[in-house]
């Protein structure tokens, strides 16, 4: 019962740019106006641009008070798919601001930013991080292969328009790939668009995890350094996250961890990182959970994630004691870092989401 009153809160997991980031997934799995090819939650099952109550509103605020005491950086919506599909987002975000001094942050794929009831709910975030992929029509189908609804020349718009009204801090995430948008001359068609759009920061990112589609291939961070520098001002790639501070007391229990493979791939830092646990605990229970079948180990590049079965996800985990030690493995990326993304979703991206 517990699982289920806890399935649309989740964390606090370790962001790269909001630090302790308590995740909110409005939307079930993969509902999404995008089929990125390199989203780390894999093909989109349900493609639409229907907003509407996919999950109860008050059950989301319910779970998110009794996080609350987990004393996260920030309440991040990302998750499972995009959550501006969500009816009652402006909703939420207005009891949100009633119940705590918490910042907000949504990230969110951009396609839906030309609809006006969408930026007048948006606008009640304090960051919003929406992503541009592409730099014109061909790559943005080739790449976020959208919902036929949405025109790469409304998604733009709609960026453009959504900083003429939000006050807030506007972060521009542009996930580049090998081969596909991360050659410069493409780089300089998204600058020129980042230019007109105009966002408080350009976030370089890439598809550090296992992706969609075996053909989207991770950009390297001195690549990505190179690339950053064709942006005005020059653009940032987002670092590996280095938690800080105290660890705020939360539940560590094996139930915790699959409510948060559920949502992404993790490496067992990020497990350990997100729910505040040691590493030698982060590795115990990832092995009995492995060994149980419940979860599977996959290498990418230099790093082993760890993602949910499918038989797993409809049961709870063992409730009794561990006692498998796994290793702690190396946990160096080839890309020199990002080893948590906000999920996108979003984080559904790869930059979740975080």
């Amino acid at each position: 019962m517990k699982s289920q009153q806890q399935h649309h809160v989740f964390g606090p997991v370790p962001s790269r740019r909001l630090g302790r980031s308590l995740g909110v997934d409005l939307v079930p799995l993969k509902v999404c106006s995008y089929d990125c090819i390199y989203c780390q939650l894999g093909r989109t099952t349900k493609k639409t641009v229907e907003r509407k109550e996919w999950v109860p509103t008050n059950a989301v605020l319910d779970e998110l008070k009794r996080k609350l005491a987990t004393r996260p950086d920030y309440i991040t919506f990302s998750g499972s798919g995009e959550p501006t599909l969500h009816s009652g987002l402006g909703e939420i975000l207005e009891h949100i601001q009633a119940m705590t001094k918490t910042p907000v942050a949504v990230l969110t794929n951009g396609s839906l930013l030309w609809q006006p009831q969408l930026r007048a709910e948006l606008v009640l975030a304090d960051v919003v991080m929406p992503s541009l992929d592409a730099g014109d029509d061909l790559l943005f189908q080739a790449v976020n292969r959208p919902h036929p609804e949405i025109t790469f020349e409304k998604m733009v718009a709609g960026l453009e328009q959504f900083r003429r009204e939000f006050s807030g801090q506007y972060w521009l995430e542009v996930l580049l790939l090998a081969g596909h948008t991360g050659l410069p001359a493409h780089v300089q068609k998204i600058a020129e668009l980042v230019r007109r759009i105009q966002p408080d920061r350009v976030q370089l990112n890439t598809a550090v995890r296992p992706p969609a589609e075996d053909f989207a291939v991770p950009v390297t961070q001195s690549r990505l350094t190179e690339l950053a520098r064709l942006f005005r001002p020059k653009a940032e790639v987002i670092a590996e996250y280095r938690r800080q501070g105290k660890r705020a007391a939360t539940d560590a229990s094996q139930q915790s961890i699959l409510e948060l493979l559920r949502r992404r791939p993790c490496t067992e830092e990020d497990v350990a990182g997100g729910l505040a646990m040691r590493p030698i605990e982060a590795a115990k229970h990832l092995a009995q959970l492995e060994a149980a079948g419940r979860i599977v180990s996959q290498s990418h590049g230099e790093q082993v994630y760890y993602r949910l079965t499918r038989r797993a996800s409809s049961k709870t985990p063992s409730s009794g004691p561990c006692n498998a030690f796994g290793r702690r493995g190396s946990i160096e990326s080839d890309l020199q870092g990002s080893r948590a993304s906000e999920s996108d979703p979003r984080e559904h991206r790869d930059g979740t989401p975080e």
